[in-house]
């Protein structure tokens, strides 16, 4: 192996390994939620705490003068990306899921590009119409719907990360910013396990998934993806992310007994495909 093939294999490797823990958020939060006991409030605070706790201790190695960065809007969006995906996933399938966040999160960020006055060429509007036209065909009323009630909660979770993540773009150092949002997450978490209180449910199982996720999934998954960032083109490491629904639905196939109906098939190529045109033509 040559020196340059060598920085090449660790960033696919690590790339790789960020977007696994990325869809591994989805069937970790779908399979506590669906057979444990562990309400959605006190998973959502079990997986910030333990993210917020990881990503301390990696911040604190990395610079100990200054240990988190982040602000309270960055904070709030992600607590609720975290408290919408988790109510979510009560009645959501792992695979609808990951594929109405991702989509979310991508319009929205996509929105945002046109409103600061980004123009898109006509192969990039025929994307974002199929992609559209995927969202509107996945919720359209039928038997092969998925719940309205969790797709709002995941569409309003992939908003609230579209926002986080065009709040972040300008962080200096975004493992240090992502350290000190989720550091300010934990209040706005504890405020709503208290709200929640009546419907507190404790389960072992549940408490030992909602800590891979926040600790393993979520804070080094993190912490792995900015690693490679600057090593990505901005297309190339927008584009790899839409490999994350199609873990988590084989994922959810494997692991979780979930089947994969036709309309979610036709409504992810839709979705996934449109989103890839406008990507790869993005700049040119």
């Amino acid at each position: 192996m040559t020196q340059d093939e060598k920085p090449f294999s660790r960033v696919m490797a690590v790339t790789t390994l960020a977007m696994l823990a990325f869809a591994g958020n989805s069937l970790l939060n779908r399979l506590a939620l669906l057979d444990t006991d562990i309400d959605a409030a006190t998973f959502t605070t079990i997986r910030l705490v333990s993210g917020a706790a990881v990503l301390w201790l990696i911040s604190i190695h990395r610079s100990s003068a200054q240990p988190a960065e982040g602000n309270w809007l960055s904070a709030l969006a992600l607590f609720t990306y975290a408290a919408g995906f988790s109510f979510a996933y009560i009645s959501l399938p792992a695979a609808t899921g990951a594929l109405l966040l991702f989509a979310a999160v991508q319009t929205t960020m996509l929105g945002y590009g046109l409103w600061q006055g980004e123009r898109l060429t006509a192969i990039q509007w025929l994307g974002f119409g199929f992609a559209i036209g995927g969202l509107l065909g996945l919720l359209l009323p039928g038997l092969s719907a998925p719940p309205l009630l969790g797709s709002i909660l995941m569409l309003a979770a992939g908003i609230a990360w579209g926002v986080y993540s065009i709040r972040g773009k300008t962080a200096a150092d975004p493992v240090l910013a992502t350290t000190g949002n989720f550091l300010r997450a934990v209040p706005f978490t504890l405020v709503l396990s208290i709200i929640m209180l009546g419907r507190f449910s404790l389960d072992w199982a549940g408490v030992g998934y909602a800590v891979l996720s926040g600790a393993i999934a979520s804070g080094l998954g993190y912490v792995m993806w900015y690693s490679v960032l600057p090593a990505l083109q901005a297309t190339t490491a927008a584009t790899v992310q839409l490999s994350v629904p199609v873990i988590a639905a084989i994922g959810g196939v494997l692991f979780l007994g979930e089947s994969i109906s036709l309309r979610l098939f036709l409504a992810s190529i839709a979705i996934l495909g449109g989103i890839t045109l406008v990507l790869r033509h993005k700049g040119k």
